[in-house]
């Protein structure tokens, strides 16, 4: 939660962020837990008044690094800047300059909408807030709900008073973590366009994590994906989809075939297993699927996906693995065993 503030001040160093167009900058920052790395040497810059998304896996280091940068970690190592201040140096500058919608609830069910923006105003210590609530409300359509208790609203009018409690104090930045995880697919549309009406409406710079393909396609304007705590590839969505080449096929059979099998199909330029199933690489499945097709039993193959270029793909083609899957292979035990002798 963003710390004191008052509503009309105005910060020299942010004003120099947004005339270099940069509103966070990070070089080598990383974060250890013992002998376990979080976060490894991550390298960021967000334009100003963009939308930029961290696309990775559950357990990728995705909000860890959101707690770096707004000051509620400490980095074991590296630099970093928001709104053009140090967050290691000016933590409380750093806070009063952004907002923060977490993936769980932060609201009071027994406040009305009116008292959770009173409560938030409470605690940044905001002067003249009534004001910019009252727009605020206005703004997600909230105003003839305002006396009534949270517990009465949807949950996509749930998701648009948070948001509106996070920029009740006029933030720069806004993060927003897995904001979308766990809702129904007409409220994770309406939400992605209430996202990019703040950032185009209110000029804010929103950074957002999420592990939806479709998400941060359909959302960012730049993209970093994150795999292990580290910065794989980033670009626009057409930059990154135009990067992959090729074209990925998916086969699980029957009975067992070797990779050398599928390595020598003509056009097949790589063959990963996953599973039970293999990843081929393929200059072009127009080409490649009718000899696959003849070199095995129609019905010896249990499943056959083609997937054109994509960040889906540029992942896969990144990692070796589905974004949906990654990570799944962790020994939990383990890690949690290490996190105890590395916290004494």
């Amino acid at each position: 939660m963003a710390g004191p503030v008052a509503v009309d001040r105005v910060g020299t160093a942010s004003e120099v962020a947004n005339m270099n167009g940069t509103a966070i900058r990070a070089r080598g920052l990383t974060k250890r837990y013992g002998a376990i790395t979080a976060v490894d040497q991550v390298d960021l810059d967000v334009r100003a008044a963009s939308i930029f998304g961290l696309l990775g896996p559950n357990g990728a280091g995705k909000t860890t690094i959101i707690k770096l940068l707004t000051g509620l970690g400490d980095a074991s190592a590296g630099e970093a800047e928001v709104a053009g201040y140090d967050v290691r140096r000016d933590p409380m500058r750093v806070k009063e300059r952004i907002g923060w919608v977490a993936a769980e609830v932060i609201l009071d069910d027994d406040f009305t909408a009116w008292e959770n923006l009173w409560l938030q105003a409470q605690l940044q210590r905001l002067k003249g807030w009534g004001t910019r609530a009252e727009e605020l409300l206005r703004y997600f359509g909230l105003s003839d709900r305002r006396d009534d208790k949270v517990q009465t609203y949807s949950t996509g009018m749930r998701k648009k008073l948070e948001i509106a409690l996070a920029l009740l104090h006029q933030p720069e930045v806004i993060f927003m973590d897995e904001p979308t995880i766990g809702l129904d697919a007409s409220t994770r549309r309406m939400l992605w366009e209430l996202i990019q009406g703040v950032n185009r409406e209110f000029g804010i710079t929103v950074l957002l994590t999420t592990h939806y393909i479709e998400e941060a396609d359909a959302l960012c304007d730049h993209i970093a994906i994150i795999d292990h705590g580290r910065i794989v590839a980033h670009g626009t969505p057409t930059e990154l989809k135009a990067r992959v080449g090729a074209d990925f096929i998916e086969i699980a059979t029957a009975e067992p075939v070797t990779a050398a099998t599928f390595s020598a199909v003509p056009g097949v330029l790589e063959v990963r297993s996953q599973g039970a199933s293999w990843i081929l690489r393929v200059r072009s499945s127009e080409e490649v699927l009718p000899r696959l097709l003849g070199l095995l039993r129609t019905d010896g193959i249990r499943r056959l996906n083609v997937e054109k270029p994509s960040l889906e793909t540029v992942f896969l083609d990144l990692t070796g693995q589905r974004l949906d899957t990654a990570g799944e292979n962790i020994d939990y035990r383990k890690f949690y065993a290490t996190m105890r002798r590395a916290r004494g």
